[in-house]
């Protein structure tokens, strides 16, 4: 293992490997971030009122919700 060519040869190999890994962590690194930038954007975006039959339906449910939960405590409605 003495012979300079094989060390060498192995060396540059190495430093091969070494770039792709970077390489790839660099990639990773950066669509991670833009991945983070565009959920930072979308997130400050003003989310659209709710239509009217969603308000009824969501009211609906809440009042299904209380009433069942009258039930459960054992209040008579």
């Amino acid at each position: 293992m003495s012979d300079p060519q094989i060390t060498l040869t192995l060396a540059v190999a190495s430093l091969a490997g070494l770039a792709m890994l970077v390489f790839a962590a660099l990639n990773g690194w950066r669509g991670w971030l833009q991945l983070k930038s565009q959920e930072m954007r979308l997130g400050s975006e003003p989310s659209p009122a709710p239509q009217a039959g969603a308000r009824i339906e969501i009211a609906d449910l809440k009042e299904r919700i209380r009433k069942l939960e009258a039930i459960a405590a054992g209040v008579d409605l």
